[in-house]
């Protein structure tokens, strides 16, 4: 098996894998094409195999899996041959062919040939230029790149010098090939995380670097940065002293790493300025260029640099001593003015440009990484022009109206442009490069007027904030972003292209950078969503242009509806300092008459602040041709005018009654269903775009957008929230927020990554009551193997019999030396909690000091007695649990069955406990994951009175308790009652008067004056009565109360253990005063929201929501005031990391710090990561990236959890090699289940090769829409085998990879299986929607035969794989999934066995005794059409056991005393046999663990379709949304 690294942070990159459609290129005559020419979007296997690349890779370099490449020698001149033929672009294309750099990838041509054959002395260009295309063609793919070169650190580090002194040794490049270059280049700048990587890139950035600036630029960056002088006078020292010790002169131009950037820029500028635009034939050599044609290879390659450039700005390693270089060379200033900017085709350049310019001027100071306020930026630009107006005073006569100025006049562009334009050419050089030394005046432009203009204009001019461009900014798109390919690109994004679009990558300038950059792509996400949207709904309509010339329409669409009356009702005036509106309300009036009851139903629940949208139709008077339509855009073929989103203010009936109010204005018991037909929505418009509309038609005489439009759209609620998010983030940046100090550096990438761990944190707890951690002392010696555990007593001695509870004072080696590891480090077996075994050996082990103690007696009644954990947690699960209720960063890796959800719980238990005053917020990705850890909470010692659980999924909670505001506030009020009747009963136990539970108040008096001070008066007595073991019971002030106990309180035997019984009495009287005082609020609040606000910001511990539901509600929580100390968030590697960041600041800050003291991210990076849509912003803008695969590719120590419990051994290994040493439970190993091998099967787990089904392997309907009909039938045949053996229906998941496939799969399903009276399975559905869930059985088609797919991206196969406890029977294509380099450690397992199915047609019930590692007799199944005639075969032998089956009862109940004679003794044994198998009537069989199931179900309707839930409904399976075409994200 090849080495594998699974910990360094260089395979935690983005791995989602390309999954795009390739158009077919216009078919080339047949004699015309090349060998090697290529290949359609329409590729099949059998092409692939018969092309060239794989003959010649089938010769050299290929290798199935486990088996040894073939034995050619290394031929430098195939790779040139290669090269040239295949890789090397010719014609018009930009880039080189997609399909043929595919091919060879595929193939393994890099890890099997170009690398293990690498040698830096020796390899040639043609080389150096594959390993390059290879590199970049892995990171558009989105698979980890540098994995391979891990062997051969040297060797790569060789490889990176050749790289780079490839533009030094003078070779000349084509235009295609610079742009490979590049993107190789922007590739290792994204890898820093990666050490082999960032030792090269780094140097070439490094402060060496201004060595190449302008004399005048160097003394400026010395004046601002003084510092920086003597940093500048050792290095120069350094330098001389290497050269001289070289036998040379120290020549700074000689120095790869001071030329290198430079020489890039300088390439870069001479081909926007002279390469890029092409010449027409016709035109003459003096002709203007007014018809000037750009190139196409050269815009692509002026768009890579400027991205390049921006990603070394946007990080502050790279950012510190370039941005002088670019600001010397002027790079923003001549891309303004080049030709490239203003033409059509360079719009993509001008966005990015406009990017570059925004990073070049961004509010940091770059060397020690301060944010500047917008008062510093302020002040800055002032001194500039303050200095600027000096100047011109005492030296430029001709500036004096300059120079005179209030600075208000001069600040914009276009004012200082004409005050400087009275300057000749000669004197504006004289000042730029003289005076002031913004640029060299050995600059090849520095003799044009209109640039040295530029260079004081972009210099001197005001910019706009970031806080006023945000602002400024309308939260709803508008129809002119939301078709703008290159902002909002649609899903056919291959990777081949860059966009003008932000990145999330390691780092991040400041908190401000981090929210513009999450803010803009989350806004742009959203906008993508809805686009689909409107594209999905607005055909359904039908519009078309009435006789009397308006838009009417003829269809229907449910989620869109035509508006008959629209107008702006309201416009309120600006707040001061603001011009757009503080806000702009209108209402719509429209119709649901057409509407089915269902779908008037969603319409009539639009509720406050849903989000609608306003759209604006008008068709085409004709109806577009098929060549007009394939011309136009996307709103044109709509007709689609103007988009404008509003949000719901109220809603009313035709009659004018409000609906769906929940102020408060209508009570409950007033509601009434609404009336008629009409609804009218009042709706608040973006006041920001609405201002941006009426200036544009006031100036520009632009049409009324908003008396324009004629239909309402709504979305899907839970897709529609993105207003509340971008809204909570915005309000992020205008406020002066505080992240906690410990982890602020963390967050932005920057510093020691084990700042904020435990062991580095201060005010730690030094004794941890562990509570019910331990389950005995043998449990807790073996969660500590390298401390020697003392038990000692509180009087210091040795206890010999130690039981749990435990306290545990935690020693220094502990806190200096823990588990956890950065993510770049690989932990040996050895490695233990206590640290290195190796430095340790032969010493004396360290003692822990250990107190277990008596907890006092919680009270006589059974629901005193608190709840008890069960789980005997692991020592690593242990070491996450130290670190979880210690102050600071805790980062748990919880694989696949490894108990992550009963970690969390018990840190929350134990912080509880310890921390009783502190508040913990939950947050997890999903309802159910949130109600699964809520459930176990619910199963520790921690009241219900004190858990919380926000959002709308607390519905699903499996328990009769209801833990919603609402349901909390009921439960205390019922609570309160029912201890003011125990008060009352206390109080007749007494003799007093029962009026005392009248309220708490008076509850609270009573306990003070009659039950506390009785209390006292018997313990006083006590002290002098311990000689009588009677006394207590005789005396005791509360034994009438305590009569009803179900055992007798005390004894009499005993003083000590009466007085322990006494005390817990008194326990259960203090708990239940307690709780009444915790009521008195809810006594004293009368509105329902009071009390459910009080509840939620004082009296919950625990409060529980999901990360959508934070991000929407934060502007309520800050109003409220609510508080929290610790944050635990489940499932963090699933959500954005904006999702992620906005939970911890959910609170304002506290005399200027933050409130937050622990950070618990739980998850696994190795499972599949946030769902984003649009493919682009995955692969471009890596905005799947979690906050926790962020932090664990920064090398952040994390604690991986290293036992599953879910899977056999065997089926574990199948994904464990992953991660760092995971191992198996005893539970495991032990329980006799997991040791019985599957009846009917010879193993356990098998990859079935699937041959090409009638001729066809995939298929693919529509775009992304991949079918394997062969692998479907073959599936359910082998479904069908289980149930005919007994299998119950529960047990058996069916998972495919493409929504495709399983809509396929049902279909079969529902042909086959329904109509004979099988059941469906438990789920038919995606890999990616069954991740967090498990099943016992899973049957997994891979579909695929062309291309692998996205399954290369190792996280989907770590998902899959590890879905099955028992059973898992893979379905693909052998001969292509084996030949994947990301899947060999699995692959390679699973073609140790047959890849036929083994079936063992001895065993006929779903039970065997048969151990699982032997096969027993084994039948293979040859094909598809094979296993169907078996289970037909079975199906029959089944229906004729009943048959039989029901003949004999019939005769048995005739004579019972009488056996059937005509029955031989091996007749009736195989009837006997044949009896115990499922009935197709349905008759129920016995399951494994002695429940009944239905084996075969009732026969159904066989046109129901089975939804993916596994029931069964009326839809037919075509019938779905539209998404379920798209390709599973």
């Amino acid at each position: 098996m090849p080495k594998v690294y699974g910990t360094g942070p260089y395979d935690f990159r983005r791995h989602r894998v390309a999954e795009y459609h390739i158009d077919n290129p216009p078919a080339a005559p047949a004699a015309a094409a090349p060998q090697g020419a290529s290949l359609s979007g329409s590729i099949t296997l059998l092409e692939i195999q018969r092309d060239r690349l794989t003959k010649i890779a089938a010769s050299n370099w290929s290798r199935a899996a486990g088996a040894e490449p073939p034995a050619r020698p290394f031929d430098p001149s195939l790779v040139k041959e290669i090269y040239d033929t295949e890789l090397l672009v010719s014609g018009a294309r930009k880039t080189v062919p997609l399909h043929r750099v595919m091919i060879l990838e595929v193939s393994q041509y890099l890890e099997n040939y170009l690398w293990p054959n690498f040698n830096p002395e020796t390899a040639t260009l043609e080389h150096v230029m594959s390993m390059i295309l290879m590199v970049n063609e892995k990171f558009r793919e989105n698979v980890a790149a540098w994995i391979c070169f891990h062997d051969r650190k040297d060797a790569f580090r060789g490889f990176l010098g050749s790289v780079l002194r490839l533009k030094e040794e003078g070779r000349d490049l084509s235009i295609a090939e610079k742009t490979n270059y590049l993107l190789f280049m922007i590739h290792a700048f994204q890898s820093l995380e990666d050490e082999i990587v960032s030792g090269t890139v780094l140097k070439l950035v490094s402060l060496q670097l201004w060595h190449c600036l302008s004399p005048g630029r160097l003394q400026m960056e010395f004046c601002l940065n003084p510092h920086l002088i003597l940093k500048w006078k050792k290095m120069i020292k350094k330098e001389n002293k290497y050269a001289k010790k070289g036998g040379h002169t120290f020549e700074p131009s000689s120095m790869l790493e001071v030329t290198f950037l430079r020489n890039l820029i300088e390439e870069f500028l001479k081909i926007l300025d002279s390469e890029i635009i092409q010449p027409r034939p016709d035109d003459s050599p003096g002709a203007a260029s007014i018809g000037e044609q750009m190139d196409d290879a050269c815009v692509l390659y002026c768009e890579r640099f400027t991205e390049f450039l921006i990603d070394l700005l946007s990080q502050l390693p790279t950012r510190r001593f370039l941005k002088p270089l670019v600001a010397d060379v002027a790079v923003v200033s001549k891309c303004h003015l080049s030709a490239l900017y203003t033409h059509e085709k360079g719009r993509l350049f001008a966005q990015l440009v406009d990017l570059l310019q925004f990073y070049e001027g961004f509010e940091i100071d770059d060397h020690d990484g301060t944010q500047l306020s917008d008062h510093d930026v302020l002040l800055a630009h002032y001194s500039r022009l303050q200095a600027f107006q000096l100047l011109a005073f005492k030296k430029i006569p001709k500036l004096m109206d300059l120079a005179l100025c209030n600075i208000g006049a001069i600040h914009n562009r276009a004012d200082l442009s004409k005050k400087l334009s009275i300057l000749s050419a000669e004197e504006l050089k004289d000042l730029v490069c003289d005076k002031l030394k913004l640029v060299s005046g050995g600059d090849p432009c520095a003799d044009r007027v209109d640039f040295l203009i530029e260079i004081l204009v972009y210099f001197f001019e005001k910019r706009q904030s970031q806080k006023e461009a945000i602002n400024a900014l309308p939260l709803y798109p508008n129809e002119q972003i939301m078709w703008d390919e290159s902002v909002v690109p649609s899903i056919n994004y291959s990777g081949e292209g860059c966009l003008a679009l932000p990145k999330l990558n390691l780092q991040f300038l400041t908190l401000h950078d981090y929210l513009l950059r999450n803010f803009n792509l989350f806004r742009l996400e959203s906008t993508y969503e809805i686009r689909e949207d409107i594209q999905e709904a607005v055909p359904h309509l039908l519009s078309y242009i009435n006789s009397e010339g308006e838009t009417a329409f003829r269809g229907w669409s449910r989620m869109a509806v035509p508006i008959k009356d629209f107008k702006i009702t309201q416009v309120k005036q600006p707040n001061v300092g603001e011009v757009k509106p503080s806000s702009a309300t209108a209402e719509v009036t429209f119709s649901i008459a057409s509407y089915k009851a269902h779908i008037r139903s969603e319409w009539n629940a639009l509720k406050e602040h849903d989000v609608l949208f306003l759209l604006s139709i008008r068709p085409s008077f004709e109806p577009l041709s098929a060549e007009e339509a394939a011309r136009s855009t996307v709103p044109e073929r709509l007709g689609l005018q103007f988009v404008r989103g509003c949000e719901v203010i109220e809603i009313h009936d035709e009659e004018g009654v409000l609906m769906n109010d929940f102020t408060g204005r209508i009570k409950r018991d007033e509601w009434k269903p609404p009336k008629g037909e009409l609804r009218t929505v009042t709706v608040a418009l973006d006041t920001a775009q609405y201002y941006m509309d009426t200036t544009n038609r006031a100036e520009r005489g632009a049409e009324d957008v908003y008396g324009t439009f004629n239909i309402l759209m709504r979305r899907k609620p839970k897709e529609n929230n993105f207003k509340a998010i971008l809204e909570s983030i915005r309000d992020l940046m205008n406020e002066a927020f505080t992240v906690p100090e410990w982890l602020h550096n963390i967050l932005l990438g920057y510093g020691n990554p084990s700042a904020a761990q435990w062991t580095n944190m201060p005010d730690l707890l030094e004794v941890v009551d562990f509570k019910d951690t331990f389950l005995d002392a043998a449990h807790l010696r073996e969660s500590f193997p390298d401390f020697q555990v003392c038990f000692l007593n509180p009087e210091g001695k040795e206890e010999p019999s130690p039981n749990p509870p435990f306290r545990i004072r935690l020693p220094k080696t502990l806190k200096g030396s823990v588990h956890a590891l950065p993510g770049n480090k690989k932990s040996s077996n050895s490695a233990t909690l206590g640290g290195d075994d190796m430095a340790t050996q032969g010493a004396e082990k360290e003692k822990l000091i250990v107190e277990p103690y008596i907890p006092a007696d919680p009270g006589p009644y059974p629901q005193d007695q608190p709840k008890q954990n069960s789980v005997r947690f692991t020592p690593t699960q242990i070491e996450a649990i130290i670190s979880g209720i210690q102050p600071g960063l805790t980062m748990v890796v919880g694989p696949p069955g490894t108990g992550k959800t009963d970690t969390a719980v018990q840190i929350l238990n134990v912080l509880y406990h310890n921390c009783p005053s502190q508040r913990t917020l939950i947050i997890t990705h999903s309802n159910q994951a949130l109600n699964d850890l809520f459930e176990k909470i619910m199963q520790r010692d921690v009241p219900a009175r004190y858990l919380l659980r926000l959002g709308q999924g607390e519905q699903e909670l499996a328990t009769d308790l209801d833990f919603s505001r609402q349901g909390r506030v009921n439960a205390m009020l019922v609570r309160r009652l029912e201890l003011l009747s125990e008060v009352e009963r206390l109080a007749r136990s007494l003799n007093l008067p029962e009026d005392v539970g009248y309220t708490c108040e008076t509850a609270s008096y009573f306990w003070l004056l009659h039950v506390y001070s009785r209390w006292e008066q018997f313990l006083a007595a006590c002290e002098e009565n311990q000689d009588r073991p009677t006394f207590i019971k005789d005396r005791f002030p509360f034994k009438e109360f305590f009569s009803n106990t179900p055992q007798p309180v005390f004894t009499g035997q005993s003083f000590e253990k009466d007085m322990r019984a006494a005390k817990g009495c008194f326990c259960h009287l203090s708990t239940v005063f307690q709780e009444l005082e915790e009521c008195r609020a809810f006594e004293l609040l009368k509105s329902t929201a009071d009390r459910a606000n009080y509840l939620m910001t004082k009296q919950a511990k625990i409060v529980a929501m999901t990360c959508t539901h934070a991000a929407l509600k934060r502007k309520d929580f800050l109003q409220l005031g609510f508080k929290y100390d610790n944050l635990l968030m489940e499932e963090s590697a699933q959500i954005l990391e904006i999702e992620t960041f906005i939970p911890m600041l959910l609170q304002r800050q506290e005399d200027g710090h933050a409130r937050l003291k622990r950070c618990i991210l739980i998850g696994d990076h190795h499972q599949l990561p946030p769902v984003v849509k649009n493919m682009a912003f995955q692969k471009y803008s890596h905005m799947d990236q979690s906050l926790f695969t962020r932090f664990v590719r920064l090398g952040i120590p994390y604690i991986e959890l290293n036992a599953q419990g879910r899977a056999r051994p065997d089926i574990a290994k199948l994904y464990n090699w992953r991660y760092r040493d995971l191992g198996d439970l005893p539970y495991v190993r032990e329980q006799d289940v997991f040791h019985k091998a599957n009846s009917g099967f010879s193993y356990e787990y098998q990859l079935i090769d699937i041959p090409d089904y009638h001729g066809k392997g995939e298929t693919a309907p529509s775009p992304w829409f991949y079918q394997n009909e062969g692998e479907a039938e073959y599936i359910v045949s082998v479904y069908i085998y289980m149930q005919l053996l007994g299998y119950p229906a529960s047990k058996i998941s069916i998972l495919t990879t493409y929504n495709g496939q399983k809509l396929l799969i049902r279909d079969v399903v529902n042909r086959r299986c329904t109509s004979c009276g099988i059941s469906p399975p438990s789920k038919i559905t995606t890999v990616d929607k069954f991740q967090g869930q498990q099943n016992d059985f899973i049957l997994l088609s891979l579909v695929r035969t062309r291309f692998v797919g996205h399954l290369r991206d190792v996280r989907r196969l770590v998902v899959a794989m590890s879905r099955a406890r028992l059973g898992l029977y893979i379905f693909c294509h052998r001969s292509l999934f084996e030949q994947c380099y990301e899947l060999q450690p699995t692959f390679q397992l699973l073609l140790q066995r047959p890849d036929r199915l083994g079936l063992n047609l001895d065993e006929t019930t779903p039970f065997t005794d048969r151990p699982v590692g032997e096969t027993g007799r084994v039948h293979f199944v040859e094909g598809i059409q094979d296993m169907e005639n078996l289970v037909v075969f079975k199906m029959h032998q089944l229906y004729r056991a009943q048959a039989i089956s029901h003949y004999y009862a019939e005769f048995s109940e005739q004579d019972p005393q009488t056996e059937n004679p005509k029955m031989s003794p091996s007749q009736r044994h195989h009837t006997e046999e044949d009896a115990d198998m499922p009935f197709a009537n349905g008759e129920n069989t016995t399951s494994e663990n002695g429940d009944t199931g239905n084996a075969l179900a009732e026969n159904n309707d066989s046109g129901n379709a089975i939804t993916e839930d596994g029931d069964t409904g009326n839809t037919p399976a075509k019938n779905i949304d539209s998404d379920e075409n798209k390709m599973e994200e």
